[in-house]
Protein backbone atom coordinates (compact mmCIF):
# COMPACT_ATOMS: atom_id res chain seq x y z
CA UNK A 1 0.00 0.00 0.00
CA UNK A 2 2.85 2.35 0.87
CA UNK A 3 4.49 1.75 -2.70
CA UNK A 4 1.46 2.30 -4.42
CA UNK A 5 1.01 5.84 -2.46
CA UNK A 6 4.81 6.42 -3.17
CA UNK A 7 4.37 6.06 -6.76
CA UNK A 8 1.08 7.74 -6.82
CA UNK A 9 2.27 11.03 -5.57
CA UNK A 10 5.28 10.30 -7.40
CA UNK A 11 3.31 10.34 -11.05
CA UNK A 12 1.20 13.51 -9.56
CA UNK A 13 4.22 15.97 -9.24
CA UNK A 14 5.67 14.77 -11.84
CA UNK A 15 2.66 15.62 -13.89
CA UNK A 16 2.04 19.09 -12.39
CA UNK A 17 5.74 19.64 -13.26
CA UNK A 18 5.38 18.65 -17.13
CA UNK A 19 2.03 20.56 -17.16
CA UNK A 20 4.36 23.74 -15.40
CA UNK A 21 6.57 23.88 -18.50
CA UNK A 22 5.51 26.48 -20.81
CA UNK A 23 5.68 25.85 -24.94
CA UNK A 24 7.36 28.35 -27.42
CA UNK A 25 7.47 28.09 -30.73
CA UNK A 26 10.87 29.21 -32.75
CA UNK A 27 10.91 32.05 -34.58
CA UNK A 28 14.20 31.98 -36.55
CA UNK A 29 15.53 29.63 -39.23
CA UNK A 30 17.62 27.67 -37.41
CA UNK A 31 18.19 28.57 -33.35
CA UNK A 32 21.06 27.66 -32.24
CA UNK A 33 21.10 26.07 -28.70
CA UNK A 34 24.07 26.72 -26.58
CA UNK A 35 25.37 24.63 -23.83
CA UNK A 36 25.46 27.88 -20.96
CA UNK A 37 23.57 30.99 -21.18
CA UNK A 38 26.00 33.11 -23.11
CA UNK A 39 26.49 34.07 -26.62
CA UNK A 40 30.23 32.83 -26.97
CA UNK A 41 29.03 29.16 -25.58
CA UNK A 42 29.27 25.56 -27.27
CA UNK A 43 26.38 25.22 -30.02
CA UNK A 44 25.64 21.73 -28.66
CA UNK A 45 22.42 21.45 -30.95
CA UNK A 46 19.66 23.45 -33.31
CA UNK A 47 15.79 23.82 -33.52
CA UNK A 48 13.95 24.38 -36.60
CA UNK A 49 11.17 27.36 -37.33
CA UNK A 50 7.83 26.29 -36.12
CA UNK A 51 9.07 23.80 -33.71
CA UNK A 52 7.72 23.86 -30.21
CA UNK A 53 9.97 23.68 -27.33
CA UNK A 54 9.70 23.50 -23.27
CA UNK A 55 11.04 26.21 -21.36
CA UNK A 56 12.45 24.82 -18.30
CA UNK A 57 13.75 28.08 -16.96
CA UNK A 58 12.80 31.78 -18.06
CA UNK A 59 14.44 33.83 -15.51
CA UNK A 60 17.36 35.07 -17.68
CA UNK A 61 17.42 38.40 -18.91
CA UNK A 62 18.54 36.74 -22.34
CA UNK A 63 18.29 33.24 -22.36
CA UNK A 64 16.03 30.77 -21.82
CA UNK A 65 16.86 27.09 -20.66
CA UNK A 66 14.72 24.92 -22.88
CA UNK A 67 14.76 21.23 -23.26
CA UNK A 68 15.30 19.28 -26.75
CA UNK A 69 15.57 15.62 -27.48
CA UNK A 70 19.34 15.46 -26.95
CA UNK A 71 18.94 16.63 -23.47
CA UNK A 72 19.11 20.65 -22.37
CA UNK A 73 20.52 24.00 -23.32
CA UNK A 74 20.17 27.29 -23.58
CA UNK A 75 19.00 29.65 -26.56
CA UNK A 76 18.32 33.29 -27.14
CA UNK A 77 14.74 34.46 -25.81
CA UNK A 78 14.45 37.21 -28.86
CA UNK A 79 14.03 33.99 -31.27
CA UNK A 80 11.20 32.43 -28.84
CA UNK A 81 6.99 33.32 -28.63
CA UNK A 82 4.94 31.89 -26.30
CA UNK A 83 2.14 29.51 -27.50
CA UNK A 84 -1.21 30.21 -25.49
CA UNK A 85 -2.76 28.18 -24.06
CA UNK A 86 -6.04 27.01 -25.25
CA UNK A 87 -9.36 24.81 -23.91
CA UNK A 88 -10.84 21.88 -26.06
CA UNK A 89 -14.77 23.09 -26.20
CA UNK A 90 -17.60 20.48 -25.77
CA UNK A 91 -19.27 19.19 -28.39
CA UNK A 92 -23.13 20.29 -28.93
CA UNK A 93 -25.46 20.73 -31.53
CA UNK A 94 -24.69 24.42 -31.93
CA UNK A 95 -23.39 25.93 -35.35
CA UNK A 96 -20.21 24.79 -35.70
CA UNK A 97 -17.23 27.30 -36.16
CA UNK A 98 -15.57 26.70 -39.18
CA UNK A 99 -12.21 27.14 -39.37
CA UNK A 100 -10.75 29.11 -42.86
CA UNK A 101 -8.84 26.77 -45.00
CA UNK A 102 -7.21 29.61 -46.54
CA UNK A 103 -5.58 30.57 -42.57
CA UNK A 104 -4.30 27.20 -41.98
CA UNK A 105 -1.06 25.34 -42.79
CA UNK A 106 -2.04 21.72 -43.54
CA UNK A 107 0.31 19.07 -44.03
CA UNK A 108 -1.32 17.53 -47.24
CA UNK A 109 -3.06 19.38 -50.11
CA UNK A 110 -6.61 19.64 -49.26
CA UNK A 111 -10.07 21.01 -51.86
CA UNK A 112 -11.79 24.01 -50.85
CA UNK A 113 -15.70 23.79 -51.23
CA UNK A 114 -18.05 26.38 -50.84
CA UNK A 115 -21.59 25.82 -48.88
CA UNK A 116 -24.22 26.55 -51.58
CA UNK A 117 -27.00 25.83 -48.44
CA UNK A 118 -28.08 27.58 -45.19
CA UNK A 119 -27.47 25.28 -42.32
CA UNK A 120 -26.16 22.54 -43.46
CA UNK A 121 -25.98 19.74 -41.84
CA UNK A 122 -22.57 18.45 -40.11
CA UNK A 123 -22.88 14.64 -39.20
CA UNK A 124 -21.02 12.34 -36.88
CA UNK A 125 -20.74 9.40 -39.58
CA UNK A 126 -21.87 9.17 -43.31
CA UNK A 127 -24.93 8.49 -43.04
CA UNK A 128 -27.84 10.18 -43.28
CA UNK A 129 -29.09 8.92 -39.81
CA UNK A 130 -25.99 9.46 -38.56
CA UNK A 131 -26.21 11.80 -35.05
CA UNK A 132 -26.30 15.74 -36.49
CA UNK A 133 -23.06 17.45 -34.82
CA UNK A 134 -23.28 20.91 -35.85
CA UNK A 135 -24.58 23.27 -39.19
CA UNK A 136 -22.43 25.44 -41.73
CA UNK A 137 -23.92 28.53 -43.34
CA UNK A 138 -24.30 30.05 -47.01
CA UNK A 139 -21.36 30.69 -48.26
CA UNK A 140 -19.13 29.46 -45.87
CA UNK A 141 -15.70 28.14 -47.30
CA UNK A 142 -14.63 24.59 -45.89
CA UNK A 143 -11.63 22.29 -46.57
CA UNK A 144 -12.63 18.40 -48.01
CA UNK A 145 -10.46 16.10 -46.38
CA UNK A 146 -11.83 12.96 -47.98
CA UNK A 147 -13.88 13.11 -51.18
CA UNK A 148 -14.09 9.44 -52.39
CA UNK A 149 -17.67 8.81 -50.95
CA UNK A 150 -20.28 9.11 -53.13
CA UNK A 151 -22.96 10.90 -50.89
CA UNK A 152 -20.62 12.17 -48.47
CA UNK A 153 -17.28 14.64 -48.05
CA UNK A 154 -15.39 14.72 -45.13
CA UNK A 155 -14.87 18.32 -44.15
CA UNK A 156 -12.49 19.65 -40.91
CA UNK A 157 -13.63 21.67 -38.51
CA UNK A 158 -12.22 23.53 -35.57
CA UNK A 159 -13.55 20.87 -32.87
CA UNK A 160 -13.02 18.22 -35.02
CA UNK A 161 -14.34 16.47 -38.27
CA UNK A 162 -17.44 15.38 -39.92
CA UNK A 163 -19.98 14.42 -42.78
CA UNK A 164 -21.72 16.32 -45.10
CA UNK A 165 -23.84 15.94 -48.24
CA UNK A 166 -21.83 16.69 -51.18
CA UNK A 167 -24.44 17.94 -53.14
CA UNK A 168 -24.63 21.13 -51.23
CA UNK A 169 -21.08 21.65 -52.02
CA UNK A 170 -19.33 23.81 -54.78
CA UNK A 171 -15.74 23.56 -55.29
CA UNK A 172 -13.34 26.85 -55.14
CA UNK A 173 -9.76 25.82 -55.18
CA UNK A 174 -6.80 23.64 -54.03
CA UNK A 175 -5.04 24.94 -50.73
CA UNK A 176 -1.05 24.05 -51.08
CA UNK A 177 1.30 23.20 -47.70
CA UNK A 178 2.38 26.55 -46.91
CA UNK A 179 5.82 26.85 -47.65
CA UNK A 180 8.28 28.37 -44.82
CA UNK A 181 9.56 31.93 -45.24
CA UNK A 182 12.72 32.05 -47.04
CA UNK A 183 14.99 34.01 -44.35
CA UNK A 184 17.70 36.34 -46.24
CA UNK A 185 20.77 36.55 -44.60
CA UNK A 186 21.26 39.57 -43.01
CA UNK A 187 23.95 42.48 -44.79
CA UNK A 188 26.28 44.02 -42.10
CA UNK A 189 26.12 47.86 -42.57
CA UNK A 190 29.18 49.77 -43.59
CA UNK A 191 30.28 52.42 -41.09
CA UNK A 192 31.70 55.37 -43.16
CA UNK A 193 34.94 56.89 -41.87
CA UNK A 194 37.01 59.12 -43.19
CA UNK A 195 39.87 59.18 -41.26
CA UNK A 196 42.07 57.55 -43.75
CA UNK A 197 41.22 59.70 -46.56
CA UNK A 198 42.29 62.53 -44.10
CA UNK A 199 45.46 60.78 -43.05
CA UNK A 200 46.22 60.74 -47.07
CA UNK A 201 45.72 64.38 -47.80
CA UNK A 202 47.53 65.36 -45.42
CA UNK A 203 50.37 62.64 -46.27
CA UNK A 204 49.87 64.00 -50.06
CA UNK A 205 50.41 67.84 -48.99
CA UNK A 206 53.64 67.21 -47.19
CA UNK A 207 54.96 64.87 -50.37
CA UNK A 208 54.07 67.55 -52.52
CA UNK A 209 55.95 70.38 -49.99
CA UNK A 210 59.08 67.95 -50.22
CA UNK A 211 59.50 68.43 -53.49
CA UNK A 212 58.70 71.75 -54.23
CA UNK A 213 61.21 72.65 -52.07
CA UNK A 214 63.57 70.21 -53.47
CA UNK A 215 63.05 71.46 -56.68
CA UNK A 216 63.29 75.38 -56.23
CA UNK A 217 66.48 75.24 -53.82
CA UNK A 218 68.63 72.25 -55.84
CA UNK A 219 68.50 72.94 -59.06
CA UNK A 220 71.59 72.30 -60.36
CA UNK A 221 71.94 68.87 -58.39
CA UNK A 222 69.82 66.51 -61.12
CA UNK A 223 71.01 63.09 -59.20
CA UNK A 224 69.87 64.58 -55.56
CA UNK A 225 66.68 65.43 -57.25
CA UNK A 226 65.88 62.05 -58.67
CA UNK A 227 66.96 60.28 -55.77
CA UNK A 228 64.61 62.71 -53.73
CA UNK A 229 61.71 62.09 -56.20
CA UNK A 230 62.39 58.49 -56.08
CA UNK A 231 61.66 58.26 -52.44
CA UNK A 232 58.72 60.70 -52.39
CA UNK A 233 56.84 58.39 -54.89
CA UNK A 234 57.65 55.19 -53.25
CA UNK A 235 55.92 56.84 -49.73
CA UNK A 236 53.50 58.10 -51.68
CA UNK A 237 52.61 54.62 -52.91
CA UNK A 238 52.85 53.06 -49.55
CA UNK A 239 50.81 55.94 -48.27
CA UNK A 240 48.15 55.00 -50.71
CA UNK A 241 48.11 50.78 -50.02
CA UNK A 242 47.89 51.77 -45.98
CA UNK A 243 45.19 54.42 -46.59
CA UNK A 244 43.07 54.29 -49.17
CA UNK A 245 43.43 51.04 -51.50
CA UNK A 246 40.26 48.60 -50.60
CA UNK A 247 41.23 45.62 -49.16
CA UNK A 248 40.50 42.02 -50.38
CA UNK A 249 40.06 38.62 -50.23
CA UNK A 250 39.46 35.57 -52.26
CA UNK A 251 39.58 31.52 -51.46
CA UNK A 252 39.01 29.13 -49.13
CA UNK A 253 40.45 29.38 -45.89
CA UNK A 254 39.88 27.22 -43.11
CA UNK A 255 40.72 25.49 -39.65
CA UNK A 256 41.61 22.01 -38.15
CA UNK A 257 40.26 23.56 -34.48
CA UNK A 258 37.05 23.05 -32.75
CA UNK A 259 34.73 25.66 -33.53
CA UNK A 260 31.47 25.70 -35.07
CA UNK A 261 32.34 26.97 -38.45
CA UNK A 262 35.33 25.56 -39.89
CA UNK A 263 35.73 26.96 -43.39
CA UNK A 264 34.77 30.37 -45.41
CA UNK A 265 35.00 29.93 -49.00
CA UNK A 266 35.16 33.62 -50.30
CA UNK A 267 33.50 33.45 -53.69
CA UNK A 268 33.37 37.17 -54.36
CA UNK A 269 33.95 40.77 -53.15
CA UNK A 270 30.89 40.49 -50.95
CA UNK A 271 29.83 36.75 -50.66
CA UNK A 272 31.05 33.96 -48.93
CA UNK A 273 29.74 30.29 -47.94
CA UNK A 274 30.58 29.34 -44.46
CA UNK A 275 30.53 25.59 -43.82
CA UNK A 276 28.55 24.94 -40.12
CA UNK A 277 30.06 21.44 -38.70
CA UNK A 278 27.49 21.51 -36.08
CA UNK A 279 24.70 21.03 -38.77
CA UNK A 280 26.72 19.76 -41.42
CA UNK A 281 25.63 22.13 -44.18
CA UNK A 282 26.74 25.47 -45.50
CA UNK A 283 24.97 28.73 -46.33
CA UNK A 284 26.15 31.62 -47.92
CA UNK A 285 26.01 35.44 -46.37
CA UNK A 286 27.18 39.05 -47.45
CA UNK A 287 30.11 40.24 -45.99
CA UNK A 288 32.02 43.21 -46.13
CA UNK A 289 35.77 44.69 -45.12
CA UNK A 290 36.32 47.67 -42.09
CA UNK A 291 40.27 48.00 -41.92
CA UNK A 292 41.56 44.85 -41.42
CA UNK A 293 38.18 43.40 -39.82
CA UNK A 294 36.04 40.79 -42.17
CA UNK A 295 31.96 40.93 -40.43
CA UNK A 296 29.51 38.43 -41.42
CA UNK A 297 26.13 37.53 -40.03
CA UNK A 298 24.48 34.04 -39.88
CA UNK A 299 20.71 33.90 -38.93
CA UNK A 300 21.67 35.24 -34.73
CA UNK A 301 25.17 36.19 -34.60
CA UNK A 302 28.42 38.16 -36.11
CA UNK A 303 30.62 36.45 -37.37
CA UNK A 304 33.97 38.44 -37.50
CA UNK A 305 37.74 37.46 -38.62
CA UNK A 306 40.64 39.28 -38.77
CA UNK A 307 43.32 39.63 -41.67
CA UNK A 308 46.74 38.61 -40.84
CA UNK A 309 47.74 38.41 -44.31
CA UNK A 310 46.26 37.07 -47.57
CA UNK A 311 47.15 33.81 -46.14
CA UNK A 312 45.74 34.19 -42.41
CA UNK A 313 42.93 35.14 -40.73
CA UNK A 314 42.28 35.00 -37.56
CA UNK A 315 38.81 33.88 -35.95
CA UNK A 316 37.31 35.98 -33.42
CA UNK A 317 34.48 35.10 -30.39
CA UNK A 318 33.02 31.54 -30.27
CA UNK A 319 35.03 31.17 -34.42
CA UNK A 320 38.34 31.63 -32.32
CA UNK A 321 41.07 30.15 -34.31
CA UNK A 322 43.92 30.32 -37.17
CA UNK A 323 42.33 29.90 -40.95
CA UNK A 324 45.05 29.41 -43.16
CA UNK A 325 43.92 29.47 -47.17
CA UNK A 326 43.84 26.54 -49.00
Amino acid sequence: MTKFLFTFFALTLLNIQLQAQEMYRVKADRLNVRATAESSSKVIGYVKQGETVPVLDATNAKFYKVKIKSGEGYVSKDFLEKIASQTTAPQNNAKLDITQANSQTTTTTEDIYRVTTDNLRVRDKADPKSKVIGYLPENENVAVIDSTNNSYFKIKVTNGEGYVSKEFLVRVSPVKKAEAPVVAASVPKITKDYSNIILMVVSAVILIAILFFIFKYAKGNGVFISIVTLVVLVMGYFCYITFLKEKTISGQFATTEDVQYQSFDFESKDLVTVTDVFTGSSFSSKYIIEGDMIKLYDQQNTIMLLIRDENTLIGEGFTRGVFTKK
